[in-house]
């Protein structure tokens, strides 16, 4: 046996384990203003800590412990430097370990660094292909604390002076400041010392924060305390009844109802309710378009003391059965005509009373106010959101916490006396609830925007400007679509003061965008959950922001954030963690949903008594006190600003007959795409049937039949292949694309390519707009990026390109054919 050759083999196979599966650590940015340069810090080292054959080890463990706390991974890679040279090192750490094992783990691992130390580690890199170097930080146990080279952003090594053991840092100035260099280096002493004095401790469960540093995260980043009126949302829109009756409150299309009728008519729905049983917490379904009518449903189900449950109409009737029953829904407050399947809903559900608003009016019951008292920790309402199981869930708010935020809304969007506030989401987005009562409640006004205004840009734009609104809060998807329309046909919006986006994520792009388009507008990106009573975080931007991400802002008022690692241990400054909530935002749970509200709602360790969510969310502090976002780490996606669980879905997928296996992903950020293997179904025939247990915003607009579903190693399906499979796949069956004939086809092709953002060769004359994942919003993108020459309708009505590309040409030639009349006739 060759034993150079074996031992070389061994040694190439060692460094091949620490280069490729090593990866790089990036370690937190914390500067509040970077500057080039280095400098050094210092901290003592207690008497023991670094002494004995240990030493060495200890710190290199105590190294990788503040290593995976600052990047939030359990394997980190750093550099080892060794007699001149500087070697990857890679230290993992599993669940459960104790400092005693992962110091065991650190020895074993310098006694291989040791023995293949000569090996040409350098050469093996170029060989495979790896950027140099493959680490941002190096510990120097030489003591001899070396320059920064290259991409190294820290360095530390042990030092000896006269005042005893120390710990040196050389870091970079343009990505660490003076406090964060201190603060690393005292987690390093914090860690040596937990090696030291607790060896058969749960490291992960022991955190390296200062004092001061958990004083600053639990309350030096909490919102501002702010003083609330010991009121309920309906009371303090009766106080504004009283000081102006007969100001206008709401106006939708033609109607405007003055604070007096709308209190009037609130106040008999009330009594209507409470005549037929209504009772403390009774929850009452609201199924009615968005109108005066919804706006005072909504009002009469709080003053009566019970739970708003919003509804839409055009729900598919076995979710609105689900929503009533698992809500256990006493009553249905809805319209006359309004909706089938509601009552298709209701015929499954004997014991829930359905009222109708003209009914209830025609009762003639008294107008004045009821007078009930309701606490503040009285639940106010319930917001069904998407379901992992394939059952939404409800989340349960209280009153208290509905207050909070309209009070965020109008301290931080500046809503007053007399201002204009859009209302455009639908009813079961959460934020249409700030919309419709923010403004009645500071003696402004409520502008209801009817939905086939909203799917017509032009149309949208104008009714903003004539309703004279101040403040607008959309979706950025929206807002894209919008700013798209004003690049193209600029007009002044005076009365438009606040510009507020939610329920996606913000790009810098988006927000540079709409600050060359309306720069003396402030843009809000605002951020929050339906378990936290809506909005947490408030940005309020006058310019673009700096840096790649847009930031999440400061918590509100009232509101604490958190972030944490899986033990609900706070994180470095900076470190990336989940993002969890604490405070009167929080909500009471799920809603007769005991286990899913066990594993999300819990008692804050902060601060006993209190209630602390769970959010799911990934983000990091930045150095300016602002939260960022991060994304999420389970199947949840945000897809035009729903909240969705993939795997709600993908249950509904799988309980169709003929389907065997079956899996969702997002393509293009704002479509759902399933694949589905079993028997060949057509598209259209799925998405008929998961569009009868699933609202529209659910349903996937591409479907893939595939013999079998790609997995990974470990034998689960490979979401990451089916992602890169649906941005690639050229048409819903995989076929080639038709070519496309004529000069407005081929427009046609390059519009919808860039809306849908698929390249313009997988874009055919036969392809159909919604099968290639089109969706209502981006055929407003559509028409706006043709310049109006199609409609919403016409879209919907014509979606196969080359029958929308002959309406186009009908079009052109009849307007030609008018003109030239025109002229003969003058």
């Amino acid at each position: 046996m060759d034993r150079s050759k074996t031992a070389g083999d061994t040694a190439r196979t060692f460094w091949q384990g620490m280069l490729a599966a090593g990866g790089r650590t990036a370690i937190p940015r914390w500067s509040g203003d970077p500057v080039k340069g280095t400098a050094a810090y210092e901290v003592p080292l207690p008497e023991g800590l670094l002494a004995g054959p240990d030493g060495t080890a200890a710190l290199l463990a105590a190294h990788a412990k503040v290593l995976a706390a600052l990047c939030g991974e359990r394997e980190v890679t750093t550099g080892w430097a060794v007699d001149g040279r500087v070697l990857p090192c890679r230290i993992g750490t599993a669940p459960g370990d104790t400092w005693r094992s992962l110091l065991g783990h650190t020895r074993r691992v310098l006694t291989e660094l040791s023995v293949h130390a000569g090996f040409p580690v350098d050469a093996l890199r170029a060989e495979l292909g790896l950027a140099e170097p493959p680490f941002e930080t190096v510990l120097d146990t030489t003591g001899t604390d070396g320059d920064l080279d290259g991409d190294v952003v820290l360095r530390v090594a042990p030092a000896w002076g006269a005042d005893g053991p120390a710990l040196r840092l050389r870091y970079r100035t343009d990505v660490l400041d003076e406090g964060a260099a201190a603060r690393i280096a005292g987690y390093h002493v914090t860690a040596l010392a937990g090696l030291a004095v607790e060896p058969y401790a749960e490291h992960a469960r022991q955190s390296l924060l200062s004092d001061d540093e958990v004083r600053l995260q639990l309350d030096g980043l909490a919102g501002p305390h702010r003083e609330l009126p010991d009121r309920r949302a309906h009371e303090l829109f009766e106080q504004r009844v009283v000081a102006h009756p007969d100001a206008v409150a709401a106006v939708h299309g033609d109607r405007r109802w003055t604070y007096r009728e709308l209190n009037s008519r609130a106040n008999q729905l009330s009594r209507a309710l409470l005549v037929r049983g209504l009772g403390r917490e009774g929850v009452v379904a609201v199924v009615t378009e968005r109108n005066l009518d919804w706006m005072a449903a909504v009002l009469a189900v709080l003053k009566a003391g019970g739970v708003y449950l919003p509804v839409e109409p055009h729900f598919p009737a076995e979710r609105i059965a689900r929503m009533l029953t698992r809500a256990r829904c006493e009553l249905v407050l809805t319209v006359r005509g309004g909706t089938a399947t509601l009552d298709t809903a209701l015929a499954a559900l004997p014991d829930t009373q359905k009222l109708l608003v003209e009914d209830a009016y025609d009762e003639a019951h008294a107008d004045s106010d009821l007078g009930m008292e309701i606490t503040p920790d009285r639940l106010a309402y319930i917001y069904f959101t998407s379901g992992s199981t394939g059952e939404p869930k409800g989340a349960m708010c209280e009153h208290a916490g509905l207050v909070n935020h309209l009070h965020a809304k109008l301290d931080d969007l500046g809503i007053g006396e007399g201002d204009v506030v859009a209302q455009t989401a639908p009813q079961c987005f959460d934020i249409s609830l700030w919309q419709l009562l923010a403004a009645p409640l500071a003696g402004g006004r409520t502008l209801l925007v009817e939905q086939e205004e909203i799917l017509d840009v032009e149309r949208f734009v104008d009714r903003i400007a004539a309703g004279r609104v101040n403040v607008l809060q959309v979706v950025p998807s929206y807002l894209e679509a919008v700013l798209a329309h004003l690049e193209q046909r600029p007009r002044p919006l005076p009365d438009l003061r606040r510009v507020s986006v939610t329920g996606e994520a913000l790009k810098k792009e988006l927000a540079e965008r709409w600050f060359a388009t309306g720069p003396g507008i402030p843009l809000v990106n605002a951020y929050g959950l339906t378990e936290t009573s809506d909005d947490t975080n408030h940005e309020v931007m006058h310019r673009a922001p700096e840096g790649d991400r847009v930031p999440l802002g400061r918590p509100v008022g009232n509101v604490r954030v958190y972030v944490v690692d899986e033990h609900l241990s706070l994180v470095p400054l900076g470190a990336p963690g989940e993002i969890v909530f604490s405070g009167i935002c929080v909500g009471r749970g799920y809603v007769n949903d005991p286990e899913r509200t066990r594993r999300a709602f819990i008692t804050d360790p902060y601060r006993p008594g209190e209630r602390l969510y769970r959010s799911g969310d990934h983000g990091r502090w930045r150095p300016d006190g602002k939260l960022e976002f991060l994304g999420r780490r389970d199947t949840q996606v945000k897809v035009r600003g729903f909240r969705i669980e993939i795997g709600e879905v993908e249950n509904a997928l799988l309980r169709v007959d003929g389907v065997r296996d079956g899996a969702v992903v997002v393509a293009g950020g704002a479509r759902l795409v399933a694949f589905h293997s079993g028997r060949p179904l057509p598209g259209e025939v799925l998405r008929e049937r998961l569009a009868a247990s699933l609202p529209a915003y659910m349903v996937p607009s591409v479907f893939h039949w595939r013999a079998s579903l790609p997995l990974t190693a470990n034998g689960k399906t490979d979401r990451r292949a089916l992602t890169e499979l649906a941005e690639c796949v050229d048409t819903t069956d995989g076929g080639p694309a038709v070519s496309t004939v004529t000069t407005t086809e081929e427009r046609l092709a390059l519009a919808w390519a860039d809306v849908l953002g698929v390249p313009r060769a997988r874009i055919g004359r036969d392809d159909h707009f919604f099968d290639r994942g089109g969706t209502s919003l981006s055929a407003v993108k559509l028409a706006v990026a043709l310049d109006r020459a199609v409609s919403l309708k016409d879209v919907v009505n014509h979606p196969v390109l080359a029958d929308l590309a002959a309406l186009i040409d009908t079009r052109t030639a009849a307007r030609a054919a008018a003109d030239l009349d025109g002229r003969a006739s003058s």
